[in-house]
């Protein structure tokens, strides 16, 4: 079973700033964690990616320095666009960011990450008991 971590907040922006922000890379660099070092590194390095477009992450988690290369799969401006993980630390990786505008400038944005750890039964109780909580305060911050 795959592990899901869900977040939401309200924007005081109209749905397609909002959507457009949420895609472009220089801002994600800049927006998450700092001890990270999180910085695209191959294909889609700056600007906003679009669909079918690919990125790769470099950033430092558990001391280690990893990659993360995934692909716009789903795009449907401004209401939702989908990134899925090509090649990276995890078994699997699905992230669904949705949009919906609750007045002329407010928009709710919505994160969903699906994603499973390899290693079997020993991924399995990292998911449960590590990468859960981490990842929900990853996407939050």
């Amino acid at each position: 079973m795959m592990i899901t971590c869900s977040t939401g907040v309200e924007i005081e922006a109209p749905i397609e700033l909002c959507f457009d922000r949420a895609r472009c890379i220089e801002l994600h660099t800049q927006t998450v964690w700092k001890h990270t070092r999180e910085r695209a590194v191959e294909r889609r390095t700056a600007g906003m990616i679009g669909a079918g477009e690919t990125v790769t992450f470099q950033a430092r988690h558990f001391l280690v320095t990893q990659r993360l290369t995934s692909r716009i799969v789903e795009y449907d401006r401004p209401r939702r666009f989908v990134d899925e993980m090509l090649s990276g630390a995890f078994k699997r990786m699905r992230h669904e960011h949705t949009f919906t505008q609750l007045g002329p400038r407010t928009t709710m944005m919505r994160d969903t990450l699906v994603f499973s750890a390899p290693f079997g039964a020993l991924g399995w109780i990292v998911e449960r008991v590590i990468l859960r909580r981490y990842m929900l305060a990853f996407l939050k911050y």
